[in-house]
C-alpha cells in the first residue's frame, strides 16, 4: 500500500506548472495537497519549460507536510512520457504522486506503472513508493471505474473532473460544479457514487472536481457538503479562497470527532475482561457495538488527518 493512501487531502490545491510565481506562493497556504499542473494549466508551448519549472519547485521549495503531486498531460497527447520521465528522474525523492489525467481504461494506469517503475530501478529510488491518482473525465472512464480502481498498487485516489466529464456528454451548462437548468434532481449523484465505490471497495481516497467560480465561496461550500455528505475524502481548490472552506467542510466538527473517540474508547473498554466482556453496551443514552466502532473509526481517522485534538476523555463506569 502506498504510503500517502490515508493522509489528508481535504483541499487539493491546482498550481500551473509554468509559474514560479504560484508555485512559489502556493508553498505557504494551508492545503493538505498541492498538485503541480503540467496538462490544462500550461499552454502548449509553455508545457516543455513547465516540467523543468516543477522540478525546481519540488526540489529547491519548502512544502512542509503537504502531499506533493505532479498532473502529466494524458496519453492520448505525445507530452505523457516525457512529463513522467523530466519530472520522475528530475525530482522523485521530492514527489508523492503523479496525477494521471482523462483516464479511460486499467491499462492507462498499468502503463504509467511500468513506466514509474523503469524509471525507479534506473535511477535507484525506491519501487514503488511514487503513487498514481486517476482522474475520471469522461463516459468511457466512468464505465471502466472499478477496473480502473484495481489497475495498480500505487493508486491512492480516483478522482472527478467535471468540466471535461460535462462536455464528454453533452451536459446542458457551462458552469462546472452547478446542477444544469431543468433537470429537478442532482445530476452529479450517480457519477459521484459510481466514483464513490469504485474507491472504496479498493481502499482508495475519492476527491472531487473543482468549481471554476472562484469567488463564490458560498457556492463552493454547497456544491463540497455534497461531495463530503457522500463520503468523498476532499475536493480540488483552483483558489486560495476557497481553501478553508474545503477544509472544513471534509473535517469532522469537534464534537463529532469528540464523540467517535469515545465510542473507540468504550467500546474497548467494554468488550475486555475488565469491562465485562460485552458485544455492546451503554455509552449514555446510546448503545455502540462492532458497527458503531466502524463508523466511529472513519470519524476518528478523519478528525486526527486533520490535526484535531481531543476535548473529552473516556471514563469507565463505577463499580
Amino acid at each position: 500500500m502506498s504510503t500517502n493512501r490515508l493522509r489528508a487531502r481535504r483541499s487539493c490545491l491546482a498550481v500551473p506548472g509554468s509559474s514560479p510565481r504560484f508555485l512559489e506562493k502556493a508553498q505557504g497556504l494551508p492545503a493538505d495537497q498541492v498538485f503541480l499542473d503540467l496538462e490544462d494549466a500550461c499552454a502548449p508551448i509553455a508545457k516543455e519549460g513547465a516540467r523543468h519549472t516543477v522540478v525546481e519547485a519540488l526540489n529547491e521549495g519548502d512544502w512542509g507536510d503537504k502531499i506533493k503531486v505532479v498532473r502529466v498531460n494524458d496519453w492520448t497527447t505525445h507530452w505523457t512520457y516525457r512529463d513522467v520521465i523530466t519530472v520522475v528522474e528530475g525530482a522523485g525523492p521530492n514527489l508523492d504522486c503523479i496525477m494521471l489525467p482523462k483516464v479511460q481504461d486499467a491499462e492507462q494506469v498499468r502503463a504509467l506503472d511500468l513506466l514509474l517503475t523503469q524509471i525507479e530501478k534506473t535511477m535507484g529510488f525506491e519501487v514503488g513508493r511514487i503513487g498514481i491518482e486517476a482522474q475520471i473525465e469522461n463516459a468511457k472512464g466512468l464505465i471502466n471505474v472499478d477496473a480502473i480502481a484495481q489497475a495498480s498498487p500505487r493508486l491512492e485516489t480516483i478522482i472527478f473532473g467535471p468540466a471535461d466529464f460535462m462536455a464528454s456528454i453533452n451536459m446542458k451548462s457551462l458552469v462546472v460544479g452547478e446542477q444544469p437548468p431543468g433537470y429537478p434532481a442532482d445530476a452529479y449523484h450517480y457519477i459521484l457514487m459510481r466514483i464513490l465505490m469504485a474507491a472504496r471497495a479498493n481502499d482508495l481516497q475519492a476527491i472531487d472536481g473543482p468549481y471554476l467560480q472562484i469567488r463564490n465561496v458560498d457556492g463552493f461550500t454547497d456544491v463540497a457538503k455534497r461531495a463530503a455528505a457522500l463520503g468523498f475524502d476532499g475536493k480540488w481548490v483552483l483558489h486560495p479562497g476557497q481553501i478553508d472552506a474545503a477544509n472544513e467542510v471534509f473535517s469532522p466538527s469537534q464534537e463529532d470527532y469528540d464523540h467517535a473517540e469515545l465510542i473507540l474508547d468504550a467500546y474497548d473498554y467494554f468488550t475486555s475482561a475488565e469491562g465485562g466482556a460485552k458485544g455492546s453496551a451503554m455509552l449514555g443514552d446510546e448503545m455502540i457495538d462492532e458497527a458503531s466502532r466502524k463508523m466511529a473509526l472513519v470519524v476518528a481517522g478523519k478528525g486526527r488527518a486533520a490535526g484535531l485534538t481531543r476535548t473529552s476523555k473516556f471514563e469507565p463506569p463505577a463499580a
